[in-house]
């Protein structure tokens, strides 16, 4: 049915990036790099990523570290709030994220370092998400991001601690998959050459 309240999204940007590191240099913050979107345009990987969120999610906050000023700066220009954690783990992100604006129908969760997603991919997985349910996108019978939850999970979401994604959420939860042709939708750029999609 119809969310009650509206969805907001949380972009995940604390991860340090190690591998990307161990190749590009350990100053290089791969959130930044020069990556060129699918629509041509040349920018940095997490701008790419704040440029795909939908306009109508007025609800917008970014979890980071405090090391990161340039990426705090861009997402409060894209009208994010930032909240500061100590930890890189996903599942302390994620936390933190949904703490931050725990009265939402429901939260897309989208990774800092995934610039390639279609629009179209985030467009559909917020319309199959439910207030009860977990909306995923499949590609070639592979779970991708963003992922969207519905207000049921928030206790979930902000139980959740250091390494631990939400996987472990989807296992009693009533899942909807849908099924898109976008191979952005699993392509994180976790080394340099990976800023290059093909």
């Amino acid at each position: 049915e119809r969310m009650s309240e509206p969805v907001g999204v949380i972009v995940l940007a604390a991860g340090q990036g190690a591998r990307f590191r161990q190749v590009a240099g350990a100053d290089r913050d791969k959130l930044l790099a020069d990556c060129t979107g699918r629509d041509g345009a040349v920018r940095s990987v997490i701008e790419q990523v704040l440029l795909s969120v939908p306009a109508n999610l007025a609800k917008r906050v970014l979890v980071t570290t405090e090391d990161r000023p340039q990426v705090i700066r861009m997402a409060q220009a894209y009208g994010f709030d930032i909240v500061l954690i100590e930890s890189t783990g996903m599942g302390d992100s994620l936390a933190a994220g949904v703490a931050a604006c725990p009265q939402l129908g429901g939260w897309l969760i989208m990774l800092g370092d995934m610039p390639f997603i279609l629009p179209s991919t985030v467009e559909r997985v917020l319309a199959g998400l439910t207030e009860e349910g977990i909306s995923v996108p499949l590609i070639n019978g592979e779970y991708g991001h963003p992922v969207g939850f519905g207000r049921v999970f928030g206790p979930g979401l902000m139980a959740l601690s250091g390494d631990r994604g939400a996987r472990s959420l989807f296992a009693s939860a009533k899942v909807v998959e849908v099924t898109v042709e976008d191979p952005g939708a699993l392509w994180d750029v976790d080394v340099p050459e990976a800023l290059i999609f093909q």
